[in-house]
């Protein structure tokens, strides 16, 4: 008797992990939910308010780019690289403190209007003041794939003064 218990006790252990008929949980059927009962589940999260509040934002505010052209184009690289092109711009903008710089297409949907991609060099600016002409240099590069500049024979960088081309 003592070691048929703690034999027993081993067995009934043992056997609980398994997910065969051997289990004494198994042995009365498992429990399955009452449908009757079950709510539907709503595809929105209820604990994501709908309404704005203080401090939500508004999602036109998050992807609106605030830069403003930059003064000239000092220098303008084409680049053919694995999968497309590379376009390598550097500008000199009138006062220090740029950052964020971009090559924003002029047109939306990033098209060539005959045969030519414009772009802006555009950077947004920290109230700084003074500085040497080489402090005020902004690089920026984009890559585009072969598809997005296919019929592009000429890529374009403008600034406020200027503008350069480079050709395909």
């Amino acid at each position: 008797m003592r070691t048929s218990a703690p034999a027993l006790l081993m067995a009934a252990l043992f056997l609980a992990g398994c997910s065969t008929n051997a289990n004494p949980m198994n042995w009365f059927g498992r429990d399955a939910p009452d449908e009757s009962v079950l709510e539907p589940i709503e595809a929105d999260n209820p604990l994501i308010p709908d309404s704005s509040g203080i401090f939500r934002r508004d999602p036109s505010e998050t992807n609106r780019y605030l830069g403003t052209t930059i003064d000239a184009i000092s220098d303008l690289t084409v680049e053919k690289v694995p999968g497309g092109i590379l376009i390598r711009a550097t500008g000199r903008s009138a006062t220090q403190g740029a950052f964020n710089a971009r090559l924003t297409p002029q047109n939306e949907d990033e098209l060539p209007q005959d045969g030519v991609l414009t772009y802006q060099l555009q950077a947004q600016y920290k109230p700084v003041t003074g500085g040497a002409p080489e402090t005020r240099e902004v690089t920026v590069a984009r890559k585009l794939t072969d598809q997005e500049a296919l019929g592009a024979r000429t890529i374009r960088v403008e600034g406020l003064q200027n503008a350069l081309e480079r050709r395909r």
